[in-house]
């Protein structure tokens, strides 16, 4: 089969048909996200340092709908519970972004989701295919497939805190998802699959930082993450649980290790603390790669990278027969070694600022530098590195850096320090609060 043959099976063709349709909606919504009231503004637990548009999720969504319906090979059912699920996400989603939804009402909508997928699409996880010595799951079957898509769909909401990172790693992950697809011989499986990292793709253009484009134009919120989170989840339950062309659902942790890896140990540290997993805090994996130098695109690039490494590595194993209870201890083993490495926050610092100290990451911004110049205990120097290359932040200037603003559900939301200088900067903090959408409307004007 040559090269023009595969892309026209996987449906390329499809894929770029929904990257033009979503980038096509987010540039229509982009100048109205002020008008519709569609904006995310830095204030207490928000992390950024202009008003900016929550419109990734909406345009992806659509991308998808024109999309999916001209590739033919979905039961009416199916095509109907997909677009019930990802409406009631999205626009629960939307809501919640303006609102600041209570958590269990988002974790409701999320189980309706699932179990729109599971009765009205029939996508259900019914196999472990002997993991843990289980078999067919039986009555088990729809609980376990619900606990496990709410999971997946937290755990790229709780991922969603620098621009790019949630977007690259689920694009990387649905990529992943269409190769094994096509290798087991479902390539219907795969170009679904291609038409959702299409949607992914076009978002980032607008999501991702570049030289010409210093911060995020858009986000996807959390009507996105959430939608995102369940296309992945119905995408690997197909994957796996499809009698014709087996795999493993081990496979899929790899595929998605650090939304995984990160949502686990933050829940199991947080419990332990004696605080709700859903409360806010500065403890995710990207949160400390950011404090320890790096960029928020260097971070997206490096555990996407990470990612479509040990996805690799993980098929190659399957591949060469590796018992898959190897695999999944594997995975467990990284699980426990992040959590050991994360409990101590200096710990981590130091372990990410000598990744940072390679010369392939260039030198240290500006603006890191003068962070770093405000820590109180500073990271051993790595060799060849220069006075700024590690550095750590003492509790007394976290606090510093931290701006607390405490929400409905008594959480205490942190933000970081160079987000609120940038802010202090910001036209739109100058504003009487009556003309905060006007002054918003103007910069995404100039900014068009």
């Amino acid at each position: 089969m040559d090269m023009l043959e595969l892309a026209n099976e996987i449906g390329l063709a499809y894929a770029l048909l929904a990257a033009v349709a979503t980038w096509c909606v987010m540039r229509v919504l982009h100048p109205l996200a002020p008008r519709l009231n569609l904006l995310d503004f830095p204030v207490g637990r928000k992390d950024h340092a202009h008003p900016t548009p929550i419109i990734g999720g909406l345009a992806m969504v659509v991308g998808c709908i024109v999309v999916l319906p001209l590739i033919r090979e979905h039961a009416t059912a199916t095509m109907l519970s997909f677009v019930a699920a990802s409406l009631l996400l999205v626009g629960i989603g939307l809501y919640d972004d303006r609102y600041d939804l209570r958590w269990y009402w988002r974790v409701l909508a999320q189980v309706v989701a699932a179990l729109i997928m599971i009765y009205g699409a029939g996508v259900s996880v019914a196999n472990l295919g002997g993991v843990f010595g289980m078999g067919e799951l039986g009555w088990i079957s729809v609980p376990f497939t619900v606990f496990a898509t709410v999971g997946i769909i937290n755990a790229i909401n709780m991922v969603d805190g620098a621009d790019g990172l949630a977007g690259s790693l689920v694009a990387a992950c649905l990529v992943m998802l269409a190769c094994a697809a096509v290798y087991a011989g479902n390539p219907s499986l795969a170009r679904i699959s291609l038409v959702i990292a299409g949607a992914v793709c076009a978002f980032l253009l607008y999501n991702m930082r570049f030289p010409w484009q210093p911060r995020a134009k858009t986000f996807m919120g959390n009507a996105g993450s959430a939608w995102l989170g369940l296309l992945v989840a119905w995408v690997v339950f197909r994957l796996t649980q499809n009698s014709g062309h087996p795999v493993n659902p081990v496979l899929a942790l790899w595929l998605l290790p650090i939304p995984v890896l990160d949502c686990l140990v933050l829940t199991v540290r947080r419990v332990r603390e004696g605080r709700s997993p859903f409360s806010a805090g500065r403890d995710h994996i990207h949160h400390f790669m950011q404090d320890a130098g790096f960029g928020p695109t260097q971070a997206a690039l490096v555990l996407t990278l990470f990612s479509l490494g040990t996805g690799l590595v993980a098929g190659q194993l399957m591949r060469l027969d590796v018992p898959n209870m190897l695999i999944l201890a594997g995975f467990l083993a990284l699980c426990l070694g992040w959590y050991a490495l994360s409990t101590h926050r200096q710990r981590t610092l130091r372990f990410f600022a000598v990744l940072r100290a390679l010369p392939v990451f260039g030198p240290m911004p500006e603006r890191a530098h003068k962070a770093r110049g405000r820590s109180e205990v500073p990271l051993p120097m790595v060799p060849g590195a220069g006075k700024h290359a590690a550095g750590s932040r003492s509790a007394g200037t976290t606090a510093r850096r931290t701006a607390r603003a405490v929400g409905k559900d008594g959480a205490a939301p942190a933000m970081a320090q160079s987000d609120a200088d940038a802010r202090a900067d910001d036209p739109v903090n100058d504003v009487d609060p009556s003309d905060r959408h006007a002054s918003a409307r103007e910069r995404l004007r100039n900014s068009a």
